[in-house]
């Protein structure tokens, strides 16, 4: 799965989501096809692994994916039946916050149909609307 080697700093704050449209990364730069996002969620990195297993196992040998985030930003939880105060706890895993219009994956090599249909099979692993975009 993936997450940072190193962070500057291990804990971070939450932060508020101004659900706005994303300004970066909206555009195929890599590959013809891409997986957009319709929905701001926080991606985790096991859901990032899940969909990539699906792309990967459906294409086969042919094709090349990209993934077009990174989860660098941590997540803490607090052990269970752990009582109130006593600091924050520890890191359990990264995310990457994403907004409405951001591509997560990108494909080259195959043909239309196959990349729709893996495409929208790495979609139903993702807990938000996504949408299949081809280069015009």
């Amino acid at each position: 799965m993936l997450f940072p080697k190193k962070v500057k700093h291990r804990k971070w704050q939450k932060g508020r989501s101004k659900i706005k449209k994303a300004s970066r990364g909206t555009e195929l730069n890599f590959g013809s096809f891409g997986l957009k996002t319709e929905e701001s969620v926080w991606l985790s990195s096991r859901q990032i692994e899940a969909a990539r297993r699906v792309l990967v196992r459906y294409i086969r040998k042919g094709g090349k994916i990209w993934i077009r985030v990174f989860p660098d930003k941590p997540v803490t939880t607090k052990g269970v039946e752990v009582p109130m105060g006593g600091g924050k706890g520890s890191v359990d895993y990264y995310v990457v916050p994403v907004k409405p219009g951001r591509i997560i994956f990108e494909m080259d090599g195959v043909s239309k149909e196959i990349a729709a249909e893996a495409i929208k099979k790495a979609g139903d692993k993702l807990p938000i609307k996504t949408r299949f975009i081809t280069r015009p």
